[in-house]
């Protein structure tokens, strides 16, 4: 029997397609589409955080770039750190950031006139967070061999989830170091309590102990009261 021809004819000078190939354009053009979405909307909300007048403002602005980072992560398989942006950082940090700035009458006005005393600083740090990028975004482009040599690669996420592979590396090979970490917030976290714990001295408080210690002689008081007056 003669062989069937192509099933699909092509043009005149151009290559056949494979199968999958339109599928798989179609998905990368719509993550390099969502990806700049993403990244537009948060480098406008982070300027929008500084730029505010209205601290409440800068805060919702922050919580929305918080959101369009946690996108981001999403984007790159990262699913694990986009959610726990989202928990820890808008469910706890920003939402308590939004209660302090509402509920503390705090005059934004007083704070502002001095905030060209810090310019020096905040510049010189913007100075060396922006030679670390070049270094790092430098480094990468001049010698793509270095991205190569990670000395723990992540497995390809078809064969383990980023979840996963970031349980085995963090609690196998530095497990160690995530107790000592645990260790040391915990200290900070005592630490900050006894600091800020006042004992105020005009309330009243409960003593169990002397409660239960007491005596008739202690909790019973005569009083001679003569005729016709007061206790």
């Amino acid at each position: 029997m003669p062989d069937e021809g192509p099933t699909e004819l092509h043009r005149a000078g151009e290559a056949p397609r494979c199968p999958g190939e339109d599928e798989k354009g179609t998905n990368m053009g719509l993550q390099a589409l969502f990806f700049y979405i993403f990244a537009f909307v948060a480098v406008a909300s982070a300027f929008m955080v500084i730029s505010a007048r209205n601290p409440v403002h800068s805060v919702l602005f922050l919580i929305l770039v918080f959101f369009n980072a946690a996108g981001l992560f999403l984007l790159m398989g990262a699913e694990f750190l986009a959610m726990i942006l989202l928990v820890v950082y808008v469910g706890a940090v920003a939402v308590l950031f939004l209660f302090v700035v509402m509920m503390l009458d705090v005059d934004f006005a007083q704070l502002r006139a001095g905030i060209l005393e810090y310019a020096p600083i905040g510049a010189l740090i913007g100075v060396i967070l922006a030679a670390e990028l070049i270094v790092v975004i430098g480094g990468s482009v001049i010698s793509p061999q270095i991205a190569k040599s990670v000395a723990m690669p992540i497995p390809a996420i078809t064969q383990r989830t980023n979840t996963a592979a970031l349980g085995d590396v963090l609690y196998t090979n530095y497990v160690y170091f995530f107790e000592i970490a645990g260790l040391v917030l915990l200290v900070a976290m005592i630490g900050a309590i006894v600091l800020t714990l006042r004992h105020r001295t005009h309330i009243k408080r409960q003593n169990i102990p002397q409660q239960v210690a007491r005596t008739p002689a202690t909790a019973v008081e005569v009083v001679k009261v003569k005729p016709g007056q007061g206790v």
